[in-house]
């Protein structure tokens, strides 16, 4: 039975993770230290409240 069709990145990927077997668990651990944070929507109000208005243009001079 002839072998499916697997293109260079499958096997790169496939070979990488053999190589690295904590791969996908540092992987995990990076998004959860950067992306999966719990957010205290008090705190985002209060920045939203208190942002300045930006002018249309803000290089210019108030002549």
């Amino acid at each position: 039975m002839a072998k499916s069709y697997e293109s260079d990145i499958t096997q790169f990927l496939q070979d990488l993770k053999q190589q690295r077997p904590n791969l996908e668990a540092r992987q995990k651990q990076g998004r959860a230290r950067l992306w999966d944070k719990n957010i205290d929507l008090e705190v985002v109000d209060g920045f939203k409240a208190a942002a300045v208005p930006q002018k249309p243009y803000v290089y210019q001079t108030d002549d």
